[in-house]
């Protein structure tokens, strides 16, 4: 790999979880600690959309997976699994290149993912922002 770095198997397979047996809302990946692999972060049941927001740091990057649950008038509740790369402004440089670079290596270790939502401040994961996006891609 070029950036040297590799998925650790836990992220697989709570994706899974997350995707199949729908006991998860939500999977925030990071860089482990000396930058070799990625790990999955933290995970949770919560359906809330500002928990998960919450969980996203400040000042560092993060890979994040979301089953993103919408209403669509007269057709029903409809959910969407998302891929979130989050690159705040503040992050450090180097944190901000070792995410970009690795970023092909996890969405290749997730299938059945919709669409990816970049965002670099909390007004671009803004659960409307975020469903606008979803509503014309469906």
């Amino acid at each position: 790999m070029a950036t040297g770095v590799s998925v650790n198997s836990q992220c697989y397979d709570v994706y899974q979880e997350l995707k199949l047996r729908k006991k998860y809302k939500f999977i925030i990946f990071k860089l482990s600690d000396d930058l070799t692999e990625i790990v999955v972060d933290k995970y949770s049941e919560s359906t809330d959309y500002d928990e998960f927001l919450a969980d996203l740091p400040a000042d560092k990057c993060r890979f994040a997976v979301y089953d993103f649950e919408y209403e669509i008038p007269n057709e029903g509740t409809r959910d969407k699994i998302l891929f979130y790369i989050w690159s705040p402004d503040n992050a450090k440089i180097k944190d901000k290149m070792m995410f970009a670079a690795s970023k092909e290596y996890i969405r290749k270790k997730l299938d059945g993912i919709f669409t990816e939502i970049q965002c670099t401040d909390l007004s671009e994961t803004a659960h409307d922002v975020v469903l606008d996006k979803v509503l014309r891609m469906t």
